[in-house]
């Protein structure tokens, strides 16, 4: 075992923006490489998203890393960049379309500088898209990809997802990319020019309802609420329970009979007319009665604990502030309380993979825009890579 992350030795360049780009950077910090974020002068624009504090988001996102501020509009800051770029095995960017070339600092420029380079772009749609530069983030690709369309309840509209799930998709899928791209260059000795698109990793993610919809185009329910529209299984919703709600599922015919003893109701499990799901479909609001008389009379903990012991999927739905209370999420080092000189303590999230070989390196507090600018650039003027100054961005 040791304390260096994976990546250990690798140097990132990070120019991500909001989510999608910070993202992709956060996972190379959390396992070990140096990440260098590249914000404007001000700072990246999501840390002042928040009613002019300090976006506790952006120091989730920017744990483990460094912090250069260049202006990449003057010659100055975009000399730095290409110095930094340079010295680099990863750039990461997820600006505009266009932004990168219209800058100078495109793959064409970077690689032929950089052969070893890989340079990885997050973009809402993909180059070659009818859709290319329509202006994108999580909600419309959401509407578009139609993730959307199968979120919310059947005689409501169609909801957006609660968290930006095509941002983080993005992210994560960007990251196996350009690992991918890493991997390859032990041979080849190059660098590669990785491309995701939200509008493609948020496709992915519709596999089983696409399929339910082939399968049965004319029945398909596009909506269904916290019930199954794709699978036709039940019960498969939530429930009340004396303190909240839980979720409940059963995926297949085994899980009715494990629920059924769950709840004192053998002769439910015994009943040849409920022993296989269509059966129970066809009589849902009757299950999802007798499924509720025993919810109602139970707490979420003690509902948990029953259907863990019966094998049944299921679990209390939890407020935001139960879960960054969790005291499970600190102990596996999935959460971390870090300090912040304006917000107070911040619960950064922490690697989600382990590792046989390594340590979990725990992250560091993100750090104020612009902190690390001149060690930085220092470090490159002595090695003999020409740098502006620090009064120059």
């Amino acid at each position: 075992m040791t304390a260096a992350g994976p990546l250990s030795g690798l140097r990132v360049i990070d120019l991500g923006q909001v989510y999608l780009g910070p993202y992709c950077g956060l996972m190379f910090a959390l396992m070990g490489a140096e990440v260098i974020k590249v914000e404007p002068p001000g700072g990246d624009g999501i840390r002042g998203i928040a009613g002019g504090r300090e976006n506790p988001a952006a120091m989730m996102l920017n744990s483990s890393k460094q912090s250069v501020t260049l202006d990449l509009q003057s010659d100055e800051g975009r000399s730095a960049l290409l110095a930094l770029a340079d010295t680099a095995d990863v750039l990461i960017e997820n600006s505009r379309p266009g932004t990168m070339e219209k800058l100078g600092l495109g793959w064409k420029t970077l690689s032929a500088r950089n052969p070893r380079l890989v340079m990885g772009s997050g973009k809402g749609y993909a180059a070659d898209s009818v859709y290319r530069d329509a202006p994108a983030m999580d909600f419309p690709i959401q509407a578009l990809t139609g993730l959307m369309s199968v979120t919310g309840f059947p005689d409501g509209s169609p909801v957006k997802c609660g968290a930006a799930i095509t941002d983080f998709l993005g992210g994560i899928h960007l990251f196996g990319g350009i690992m991918a791209a890493l991997h390859a260059r032990g041979t080849t000795g190059l660098g590669d020019f990785v491309q995701i698109a939200m509008q493609d990793v948020a496709h992915h993610a519709l596999a089983s309802n696409i399929s339910s919809f082939l399968l049965a185009p004319d029945g398909f329910a596009d909506r269904a609420g916290n019930s199954q529209a794709v699978l036709k299984v039940t019960p498969y919703d939530l429930f009340p329970a004396r303190d909240g709600q839980v979720a409940i599922m059963c995926l297949n015919d085994r899980h009715w009979q494990q629920l059924s003893r769950a709840m004192g109701r053998p002769d439910l499990a015994e009943d040849p007319e409920l022993a296989e799901g269509p059966a129970r479909c066809a009589r849902r609001a009757e299950v999802d009665g007798w499924v509720s008389d025993w919810t109602t009379g139970h707490t979420r903990a003690e509902i948990f604990a029953a259907l863990s012991d019966a094998r049944v999927p299921g679990a209390p739905v939890r407020t935001l502030a139960e879960v960054v209370s969790d005291d499970d999420m600190r102990t596996r080092g999935m959460i971390h309380d870090l300090p912040h000189p304006d917000l107070g303590t911040i619960p950064v999230p922490g690697l989600p993979m382990t590792f046989a070989r390594h340590d979990r390196v725990p992250p560091r507090p993100a750090p104020a825009a612009g902190v690390d600018t001149a060690r930085v650039l220092g470090a490159l003027r002595q090695a003999g890579l020409s740098t502006p100054s620090e009064d120059s961005n």
